[in-house]
């Protein structure tokens, strides 16, 4: 009897541990903030593979503010387009993939103060002379990923459909389209543009002005949820900016700082 009664002792403590156990990890998956980021990891240098890692300067960028706020960030990988009608469907949080702030998108998103600035910009062949700006593209195929605000700023500029415009899922390979002649130009961000010329030494340059100048955000939901998010980010994203590791940042991956205005 004696040993009934301490087997049932026995059997109600491990009980109490194991509830106690699942009670804790309960807690913790409570307390646990998790950001689900949406980023192409074939945008170099903004967000991109590196021996299986993503890197990049949005990467980097968006981890500094979830330190500052004390979050877990769950990447969430997919084409440009793709990540769009994942945040349109609540999928996702945000996205971090140089997404530019336009009136087009803020119909549809809340966007944070801006962390960085573009330019959609046009890149041809070094031995190509006929084009030198946004009016020699008439009559040319240029290239633009798919999705892309340079795809749509190209067609802004294009209203009598007189360029032909190839798009691509993403913009892995567009370059050396180019280089080899299989299309005219290519329209992407100057800061990209400039930074993947030097990394493949492709003989590409860069032509003309930007077509058109932007200004970079983290877009979100228009929700209570999200706008609180959006909030955070700002407080964050201006922290980021006083202490210098915007421009730090900047200055890793471009040589530049891409954190202010275009000169124009």
């Amino acid at each position: 009897m004696k040993n009934k009664k301490w087997l049932v002792v026995l059997f109600a403590a491990m009980l109490a541990v194991l509830a106690a156990c699942g009670g804790n990890n309960q807690s913790e998956g409570k307390d646990e903030k998790v950001l689900k980021v949406g980023a192409t990891g074939q945008s170099y240098p903004f967000a991109y593979k590196d021996n299986g890692k993503l890197v990049g300067f949005d990467v980097e960028v968006t981890e500094a503010i979830a330190k500052k706020l004390g979050y877990k960030l769950d990447w969430q990988l997919s084409e440009f387009s793709g990540l769009m009608g994942q945040l349109t469907s609540g999928k996702l949080d945000t996205v971090s993939n140089q997404v530019a702030i336009t009136d087009e998108r803020k119909q549809t998103f809340n966007f944070t103060d801006t962390y960085a600035y573009a330019g959609t910009q046009i890149i041809v062949k070094k031995d190509n002379n006929d084009i030198k700006g946004l009016d020699d593209l008439k009559g040319k195929t240029v290239a633009a990923v798919l999705g892309s605000n340079h795809a749509k700023n190209l067609e802004s500029k294009d209203p009598d459909k007189k360029i032909k415009i190839k798009t691509y899922e993403t913009q892995d390979g567009v370059l050396n389209e180019v280089a080899n002649g299989r299309v005219d130009a290519y329209v992407n961000g100057r800061s990209v543009l400039l930074a993947q010329i030097e990394k493949t030494g492709l003989p590409l340059k860069i032509v003309g002005n930007p077509i058109v100048y932007e200004e970079v955000g983290y877009p979100f939901a228009k929700d209570k949820k999200h706008d609180k998010l959006r909030e955070e980010f700002n407080k964050a994203i201006k922290e980021l900016r006083e202490d210098g590791t915007l421009k730090k940042l900047s200055e890793k991956y471009f040589k530049d700082d891409v954190t202010v205005p275009i000169k124009k």
